[in-house]
């Protein structure tokens, strides 16, 4: 992998699209910061994969457009955009028998010649990127055999060979423990520090959100509502209107963010 990242302008114009007749985001305009850490929040169903697969380019809007240094993703070829913008989706499937060095190579698809073999470059990228996630030591092991939090760090190992400057997470701690879940975002805050890789995440826990965060963008209904760093808007109001949730709101002692208490209904 390449030590610093290139910085783009990235983000989407007026998108609006969904499934069939179904429109999930209403003429969204969103701007990613480059270089920093971003996570989208908001209720189920509120649009938060369906804008990353539309980031992807595995969704086309029905209006407007996704924007890469002020050109449309759909005018890029794909292996060029492959390069640059690298999706980790929801539950990806393993492959049966595979082996974990086997797994991160697939990563390295977009840089291979016409005959998909592995060049010196590739072999380095697969081992850093393994080693950024601390899975070396299970490269001959079977993917399928591993715990869920190594599996997981493995999926990520293959976005990270597939060296992009552009990092697309959809909920990549779902299901995971919580010391499996600091791990794993442990590890790519640790990536976007060091390569100034612009990441982008779907987290639910709230307070890990604002734990990572350098940017939150929140939805709902497929409208972005609010935007901006952890502390400037992360309020009982926010939590009242994205989740319908009334809370307090205290410092973290850990580490001066705000800090999310529900309150109970039960009470």
């Amino acid at each position: 992998m390449s030590d610093i990242a290139i910085s783009h302008d990235f983000g989407a114009k007026g998108i609006s699209t969904g499934y069939e007749e179904k429109l999930i985001l209403k003429d969204m305009n969103i701007d990613i910061p480059a270089g920093k850490f971003s996570v989208l929040i908001g209720p189920n169903g509120c649009g938060k994969s369906t804008l990353l697969k539309s980031f992807a380019r595995l969704l086309k809007p029905k209006d407007g457009t996704v924007l890469l240094d002020g050109k449309s993703i759909y005018e890029v070829p794909t292996a060029c955009l492959a390069k640059q913008i690298g999706l980790l989706p929801q539950s990806p499937i393993v492959p049966a028998g595979i082996t974990v060095a086997d797994l991160v190579a697939r990563g390295r698809f977009p840089y291979q010649n016409i005959f998909g073999q592995l060049s010196k470059a590739d072999y380095e990228a697969i081992a850093c990127a393994m080693e950024a996630m601390g899975v070396s030591e299970l490269a001959n092991k079977p993917v399928d055999s591993l715990s869920g939090g190594q599996r997981q760090r493995v999926w990520i190992a293959l976005v990270l060979a597939q060296n992009t400057d552009i990092l697309l997470l959809d909920e990549p701690t779902t299901y995971l423990d919580i010391a499996y879940q600091v791990e794993i975002l442990d590890c790519l805050a640790k990536l976007n520090k060091l390569r100034k890789t612009t990441i982008v995440a779907i987290l639910h826990d709230i307070n890990l959100s604002i734990r990572y965060a350098d940017h939150i963008f929140a939805m709902k209904k497929g409208e972005l509502i609010a935007q901006g760093s952890p502390k400037d808007i992360i309020t009982p109001d926010l939590m009242r209107t994205i989740y319908g949730m009334e809370s307090s709101i205290i410092t973290d002692p850990e580490t001066g963010d705000p800090y999310v208490i529900p309150r109970s209904k039960a009470s």
